[in-house]
């Protein structure tokens, strides 16, 4: 799909979309003075659809979230950082129930319309007093411009370095339509539903069931098939709502720009989960694993998804590497049928084997790609049509300092 059916909007964000407000503040649930506590304020009921983490264990927000969802309508998300309210029992559920109705009074919204998310440390309860102090002053942050958006943005984070944004115009009929997307996610990424937490806000008019196969199908190639880490959180989370101010004849899969409005869509998906990529806790490198020739889409991903996923490839890359014996390796350990004696494999513009036997390369060249801060492994396995592009990072000394002293 050609990216010429959209247009990329410089400086774009969640709150570009016709309709939408947000912001942030800190009210005290982080150690630091960062934005811990945030919101997006839809002006009219949104067509709503979310996907969440398959984590059997999964925190109380999601429960809240799946309730209010279940009308395919919301209002308002709110979200708070430094502390996931996961593995907390009764009263975290309590909790998240609360800071639902807390949040919909002061926005001035029915409880069934807003959704909570949550991200930080598992096991420990909320501070409710500070939650509910930072609610009660939350509305008069929120705006449309670029200033409630950052404040949003940074109020999710948790390890992350850097906020993650994207915004894409594209034209329905006669009709501009705006999609925006904000995520957070740097450990604990290896989503087999979305992003650890993701927000996507659209002015398009699109039915509900269509936004959640959409959203869905979306997922499946951009958040789904990125890993940092291998873990799977409590929490991952992604929130897609859509306000319809545009006023396009409703998009639906007979609609004649169904399939730009959605390369739009996926987009937005792609460029938010190769940022949480770039941003893996301690990354130096984004790493893109696109495996070519699988007997199907469905073994390609897995192979895809086990390369960029291998701690022993994550490590050569840090190192700059070559140590393509590493790549086949996991090409052959992904659980799918490989025709063994057809491997190629190459990074970069390197090739470094054909036909599963070595290539001599110039070990000078491939170091000096492999300390750029991007590395492409491609795999053309000659099996079939399968095609399929995975994102993670490199696995550095830094990976360990961060987690070793995550609580404290």
């Amino acid at each position: 799909m050609s990216e010429k059916l959209y247009t990329v909007v410089e400086g774009g964000s969640i709150t570009t979309p016709r309709g939408f407000t947000s912001g942030g503040l800190h009210c005290g649930l982080k150690k630091t003075d960062r934005n811990d506590l945030a919101a997006i304020l839809c002006e009219v009921p949104a067509t709503a659809a979310a996907v969440y983490t398959t984590n059997l264990f999964q925190a109380a927000p999601l429960k809240v979230t799946r309730e209010s969802l279940g009308s395919g309508v919301l209002r308002a998300v709110v979200v708070n950082s430094g502390n996931a309210n996961a593995c907390t029992g009764e009263q975290g559920e309590a909790d998240a129930y609360e800071m639902r109705a807390v949040a919909a009074r002061h926005l001035g919204v029915s409880e069934d319309d807003v959704a909570v998310a949550s991200t930080g440390v598992i096991g420990e309860l909320l501070k409710m007093d500070r939650v509910r102090s930072g609610l009660a002053a939350l509305p008069e942050k929120l705006s449309g411009d670029a200033d409630g958006a950052e404040e949003f943005c940074q109020a999710i984070l948790t390890t992350d370095l850097v906020k993650k944004e994207c915004c894409v115009k594209i034209w329905i009929g006669d009709t501009e339509v705006l999609i925006a997307g904000a995520a957070k996610g740097s450990g604990m990424i290896h989503p087999n539903m979305a992003t650890m937490l993701g927000f996507m806000t659209t002015d398009a008019a699109i039915g509900q069931e269509e936004l959640q196969t959409l959203l869905r199908k979306a997922t499946d190639t951009t958040f789904n098939m990125i890993t940092v880490d291998g873990d799977t959180s409590t929490n991952d989370m992604l929130v897609a709502m859509a306000s319809g101010l545009a006023g396009n004849e409703e998009l639906n899969k007979l609609h004649p720009d169904w399939e730009a409005f959605e390369a739009a869509f996926t987009h937005v998906c792609r460029h938010l989960a190769m940022a949480i990529a770039r941003d893996g806790e301690g990354a130096t490198h984004l790493v893109e694993v696109q495996v070519n020739g699988a007997g199907d889409e469905a073994a390609a991903r897995a192979i895809a998804k086990t390369v960029v996923g291998s701690s022993l490839v994550k490590s050569a890359i840090f190192g700059a590497d070559a140590n393509w014996g590493r790549i086949i390796a996991a090409v052959g350990r992904a659980g799918v049928p490989v025709s063994v004696d057809k491997v190629d494999i190459s990074l970069g513009t390197i090739e470094v084997l054909r036909q599963s036997k070595p290539v001599a390369f110039d070990e000078a060249e491939a170091l000096a790609y492999l300390q750029g801060d991007t590395t492409l492994i491609t795999v053309n396995l000659a099996d079939g049509e399968g095609n399929a592009t995975a994102w993670g990072c490199d696995l550095t000394y830094d990976y360990v300092r961060i987690n070793a002293a995550y609580r404290t």
